[in-house]
């Protein structure tokens, strides 16, 4: 009996320095030595791809009560493209059409990229409209990148893209 409880014991103390060998060896690097990460992710619902058009008092009177709203929008939407540049070369660029059955859901957009660390300038646009010639949201700015630091770049339709 002595000898079965000695053998579980000698089994949890390898266990165990196993566990706390792997815990610390070998070194995990989530990036190379100089590099960074930017990121880009966000959702967002592109512009309908038709304005809204203003229904006439005559029409919502032909309409069933529960169907009568003052103005009447088609629910597809325009596809998101969006382009992130870093020292005037492009770095991240996609095209993301809005998914659904009428193509009329948010688009979640999510990029990364790695990095080498020091100053860079990044501009990042954005074009969410289909009757738009270019981009209709741009932001630019500089930033100094440290080692195995996450740039992440964020949207939201009141301040635009956000640097954090």
């Amino acid at each position: 009996m002595r000898r079965n409880y000695a053998l579980q014991a000698l089994n949890y103390l390898i266990f165990m320095a196993l566990i706390g060998y792997f815990s610390t060896s070998p070194a995990y690097r989530h990036l190379p030595e100089g590099e960074a990460l930017v990121v880009l992710a966000f959702s967002h619902a592109g512009q309908h791809v038709e304005p809204c058009k203003q229904v006439s008092a005559e029409e919502l009177a032909k309409l069933p009560p529960n169907m009568r709203r003052p103005t009447e929008c088609p629910r597809a939407r325009s596809p998101i493209k969006v382009e992130l540049l870093m020292d005037g070369e492009p770095l991240l660029k996609t095209v993301a059409e809005p998914p659904g059955l009428f193509g009329d859901g948010g688009v979640d957009i999510f990029l990364d990229a790695t990095v080498p660390t020091g100053k860079h300038h990044f501009v990042v646009r954005m074009n969410d409209s289909v009757r738009v010639k270019g981009y209709n949201y741009t932001y630019e700015q500089t930033v100094e990148l440290k080692p195995a630091q996450l740039l992440f770049i964020d949207f939201n339709t009141e301040q635009g893209f956000v640097f954090k």
